[in-house]
């Protein structure tokens, strides 16, 4: 055979044989780095809740797993007074992302505040209950019983105001003239409490919500029943008030405050939201880290726990987000 033949033939193996693996190493890159998925990049802002209150601890805690999830991106903390400001934040742009009840959703729906119509839904997460707490030895009963007396209503751009205060429309009080209304956090209200400042104090959280559990442990305290009643006489009102719901607090949320007897409340879902100026990316993968974090973050903050991916998906009265959307779709069994 002629040598030169042969010298072509080995060449031409040669790059048969590059040829080949430069193909295989293109599909196995492909299969290890999917390029239809790009990684989020950027800063953002996550507005929480009252420093001792569950969205700032949910908050931190989610901060870390976005951190892992999405390495590229930058996340800031900002600690509110509650649901109200945090979505006054929202449509100015102070934030990108944050929690908030329904009820205070669907409020500010209807009044047609700043960049209303801008909101979008990444996820249902879990449902706050309200507390009414009292001194174990206090006489108030009902919600109706706080006539006259000094009650911690939350901060107000809280949930909580709003939810107090229509709690007490609902049980024939005026909140503003037949109590004394103190405008309070959670990060101070318990004190309160302990010191006689205060003769009772509302709280909507999570179950357990860690500050109303320690003020338990060293200070004997009751909650207070919210009826089923109340939640139709909230329901009257229309609109934003029906997404409260009759619940009941388990006999162990707090057992030193409850006895071992469940306590019926008020319970009202919480969403993770943001706007429709945040790309589908970043929105993609904020919600996908929310999701998939909920054991890791369930075991500190126990109300994560109860994030579940059948039921994320309803955020009314909000429409989804097209990122989340695109999750969801995606993490279809």
């Amino acid at each position: 055979m002629c040598p030169a033949f042969v010298l072509r033939l080995s060449r031409n193996r040669a790059l048969a044989a590059s040829v080949a693996a430069l193909v295989v190493c293109g599909l196995l890159a492909w299969w290890l780095v999917p390029f239809g998925r790009p990684s989020p990049s950027g800063e953002l802002t996550f507005s929480t809740g009252s420093r001792s209150g569950v969205y700032q601890r949910y908050g931190v805690l989610l901060e870390r797993a976005l951190a892992e999830d999405m390495p590229d991106v930058r996340i800031e903390l900002r600690t509110s007074e509650g649901s109200q400001q945090n979505l006054a934040r929202l449509a100015s742009g102070e934030a990108d992302f944050t929690i908030a009840t329904a009820d205070a959703v669907a409020t500010y729906r209807h009044q047609d505040l700043p960049e209303a119509d801008r909101l979008r839904g990444c996820a249902r997460l879990y449902d706050d209950y309200v507390h009414l707490i009292v001194p174990r030895r206090s006489p108030v009963r009902s919600v109706a019983d706080l006539r006259g007396r000094t009650v911690g209503v939350g901060e107000p751009g809280s949930g909580i105001r709003l939810v107090a205060d229509r709690l007490m429309a609902a049980a024939g009080l005026d909140p503003t003239d037949d109590i004394t209304p103190v405008p309070a956090g959670m990060d101070t209200m318990p004190a309160q409490l302990e010191g006689g400042e205060l003769d009772a104090f509302f709280w909507s959280g999570g179950l357990p919500t860690g500050s109303v559990q320690a003020l338990s442990e060293r200070f004997d305290i009751r909650l207070v029943p919210l009826e089923q009643e109340l939640v139709g006489r909230l329901h009257a009102g229309g609109d934003s008030t029906t997404y409260y719901r009759s619940a009941v607090m388990p006999a162990d949320a707090y057992p030193q405050a409850q006895g071992g007897v469940p306590v019926p409340t008020v319970a009202v879902a919480n969403l993770l939201v943001t706007t429709d100026r945040i790309g589908p990316v970043l929105t993609e993968g904020f919600t996908r880290t929310v999701i998939d974090s909920r054991d890791r973050i369930g075991k500190t903050v126990h109300p994560a726990q109860l994030v579940d991916l059948r039921t994320a998906v309803y955020t009314s009265p909000l429409p989804l987000h097209d990122g989340a959307r695109r999750y969801y779709r995606s993490a279809k069994p």
